[in-house]
């Protein structure tokens, strides 16, 4: 086999300052003088360069509950976005498994955006061809990053919600036995990057925040929206550190599948894909909640522009440079996430101890398109426009649209997955019915510490 490169570990990527101090600093100076070097794998983390956790804790006037709502921002991971620890993962596992030969094997990542642009970020530092699948519906500015990395791209029809025709091409490409398919969906690499990398950074980020005066020393929640529900797997660590920890799933409200079977499009890019994903720990999920695409992008608008941040600086009272700073760091499904967030306070009625944990998954690089359209079919923001979508969307966030997780309501959850997995996807009902143990996901966690037995051995050896 030709050999690849192999970066981190899954401890690395927690821990960066456990890397070799030379490589470190290597992957640290590439990280802007020259991204596409294969030393910028050693630069997936949540940590920055002075291996502190890159987060943001939200201002209370943005917000408008007492609970701190907290996020982790992808913006500095070496594509700009976190999923690039899920490609590099996925790809890494199964490089390690012998699965994939990248002298005569092309990649495939089916996607919905950023795991394509991750995986074709990736496959070029580890020297895979790729292919990246996903809707024709999705930014331009995602295109335009693939295409960059040097992936090939197959457009399917429709937007983000259309992951059936992503399969149904993906089962067409499988044809051709030089083509291994790597589905984020599916494969639990995606999973592992979550659950110990992500999870455990907000696990530590508890104590960092109690030093500070924030909180209480624990997590109070978790939010996350699911597309492959790779980032939501970071609650089933964080529940572990802190028993009485909420997970709260997010979807839109214009396609509402696991709140109640729902069906349809919507434009919060890298999420609700109508089905539930293989990888998705339903029975480990407390709520679900559902929130409007367009608010989510209206709110972007606030964030993101000049005048909306201006409103926020001259009509709220938030410091210029945090509101500068703040526009940097979101994307459509990081206000989604935020808003769940606003949504999971009011629901639980959590106070001024109670942490809050989100993610802002990407940035508005990849959204300058949709923003000029906002603009045009919503009007751009003036100080009217901006202090009435702060007022409503969030301060005036609502508590509905949000269902308990039930024992009946987790089964019903868990149950929808026979329909993509064992009757279009080649599942078995046996494997289906495996997950209901809690053990079936504790044996896929405990496999972290092989992995990076085996990542390291394979860089001794030159893999």
């Amino acid at each position: 086999m030709t050999k690849a490169h192999l970066g981190p570990t899954f401890e690395e990527m927690l821990h960066p300052d456990t890397i070799d101090p030379a490589t470190r600093r290597k992957a640290v100076k590439a990280l802007k003088e020259s991204p596409l070097d294969p030393v910028n794998l050693y630069n997936i983390t949540w940590r920055g360069a002075d291996n502190k956790i890159k987060y943001e804790v939200l201002p209370k006037e943005l917000t408008g509950v007492e609970a701190p709502i907290v996020v982790l921002y992808g913006r500095d991971f070496p594509t700009g976005a976190h999923k690039v620890g899920a490609a590099y993962s996925v790809l890494a596992e199964e490089l390690l498994f012998d699965r994939v030969d990248i002298e005569k094997h092309t990649v495939v990542w089916p996607s919905t955006g950023n795991y394509g642009i991750g995986g074709a970020w990736v496959g070029g530092r580890v020297g895979a061809k790729s292919i990246v699948v996903l809707p024709e519906g999705m930014s331009k500015e995602r295109f335009e990053k693939i295409e960059s990395y040097g992936a090939r791209v197959i457009k399917t029809v429709g937007v983000e919600s259309n992951v059936k025709e992503i399969y149904d091409k993906t089962w067409e490409l499988r044809r051709d036995p030089n083509v291994r398919i790597l589905n984020q969906f599916e494969v639990m690499g995606n999973y592992r990057f979550h659950y110990h990398v992500t999870g455990n950074t907000i696990v530590e980020l508890a104590a960092e925040l109690k030093a500070q005066g924030i909180g209480n020393g624990a997590i109070a929640a978790y939010c996350s929206a699911m597309g492959s529900a790779g980032t939501i797997a970071a609650g089933d660590r964080v529940k572990q550190a802190f028993p009485d920890h909420k997970i709260v799933g997010l979807e839109p409200t214009q396609c509402p599948t696991l709140y109640n079977n729902g069906y349809g499009g919507h434009d919060i890019q890298g999420i609700g894909d109508k089905h539930v994903t293989w990888i998705h720990n339903v029975l480990n999920m407390d709520a679900i909640a559902c929130l409007d695409d367009i608010e989510c992008k209206k709110g972007l608008q606030v964030l993101t522009s000049e005048a909306g941040q201006e409103v926020l600086v001259r009509r709220y009272g938030i410091p210029e440079a945090r509101a500068r700073a703040l526009g940097t760091i979101f994307g459509i499904s990081g206000v989604c996430n935020v808003l769940g967030a606003i949504k999971t306070a009011k629901h639980y009625q959590f106070g001024k101890g109670d942490v809050i944990v989100t993610i802002c998954t990407d940035a508005i690089d990849r959204y300058h398109s949709v923003m000029a359209d906002m603009a045009r079919d919503h009007g751009a923001i003036d100080d009217a426009r901006g202090m009435a979508y702060v007022e409503a969307i969030f301060h005036g966030a609502k508590a509905d649209w949000i269902k308990d997780g039930t024992p009946d309501m987790r089964r019903q959850w868990h149950n929808l997955k026979y329909y993509t997995w064992v009757e279009q996807q080649g599942k078995t009902v046996e494997e289906l019915d495996a997950q209901k143990d809690p053990e079936w996901w504790v044996e896929h966690q405990k496999l972290v510490p092989e992995m990076d037995a085996r990542i390291a051995q394979a860089r001794r050896s030159g893999l």
